[in-house]
């Protein structure tokens, strides 16, 4: 269970894979309490050693088809203010989990649940799934991060037409842009986001962590920069016991073969 308080957003852990699944039916709106406990579920599954790869799921109907709007009317631009960096924070924390993440997108990922998804590192959606940023519907902009990660994903003029438009996107679609990695029967979401995940189950764990934030990090920089952050984090293993591990065995016995202790 998340430690935090809003028990919509819980946390279980099987095999190696945590799942952060929210649970507010019937359409999962992110309202200010789940983002924080979004925020919390994020800390946890990153702070513990047993998990080594995350879910994020919405449940079977639907992933999270927008931020809690009756909640959102009433605020001022004052409000907001004070507000707006806590949901980039939160959210923040999710796409900074040092382990690979996915999310399971079942019916609707719109508005801060399409930012929620973009989060992970991979998007596994239901061939009827829905996803965009229609904020601009509602006369104001994305502001979980979905004018940055997006354009970041699928390139600026394709993220200026979704998030200009506001229009939704087929899965189908989602796939061509690069929104999404994975397209499947909606029964089978789930089921194909933890497959994924099951790979990294038993990997290096620091390398994996290693090498999401070479690649997180280098996109947010230059080149060279990029290419200084890599050069670190590649000697940085170096100090590893899998490291070691997986010299050895690939001397040893060929590629493939090394039974890594995470640490």
């Amino acid at each position: 269970m998340s430690d935090g308080d809003d028990q919509r957003v819980r946390v279980e852990v099987e095999e190696g894979i945590a799942t952060v699944r929210i649970d507010r039916p019937p359409m999962n709106p992110l309202d200010t309490g789940i983002q924080d406990a979004l925020g919390a579920a994020a800390r946890q599954v990153s702070a513990d050693p047993e998990v080594a790869a995350v879910v994020v799921y919405g449940g079977e109907k639907v992933f999270a088809a927008g931020a809690d709007i009756k909640e959102m009317q009433d605020m001022s631009y004052t409000d907001m203010v004070d507000r707006a960096s806590v949901i980039q924070e939160q959210f923040r924390a999710v796409a900074r989990i040092p382990k690979p993440t996915v999310a399971a997108i079942t019916g609707y990922a719109l508005g801060a649940g399409c930012e929620l998804a973009l989060c992970c590192d991979f998007r596994v959606a239901a061939e009827d799934a829905k996803l965009g940023q229609p904020e601009i519907l509602l006369g104001v902009i994305p502001g979980a991060g979905g004018t940055q990660r997006l354009a970041r994903l699928v390139g600026a003029a394709r993220a200026k037409d979704l998030v200009f438009s506001g229009r939704m996107v087929t899965a189908h679609e989602a796939l061509q842009l690069g929104l999404v990695d994975e397209v499947v029967p909606a029964d089978q979401v789930y089921r194909a986001a933890r497959e994924r995940m099951s790979r990294y189950v038993g990997g290096p764990a620091y390398a994996l962590r290693a090498a999401k934030e070479a690649i997180d990090r280098g996109l947010e920089t230059d080149l060279e920069t990029g290419l200084a952050i890599e050069a670190q984090h590649f000697a940085g293993v170096f100090a590893t016991r899998d490291r070691e591990i997986g010299m050895r065995s690939f001397v040893a016995e060929g590629p493939g073969k090394a039974r890594f202790e995470g640490r």
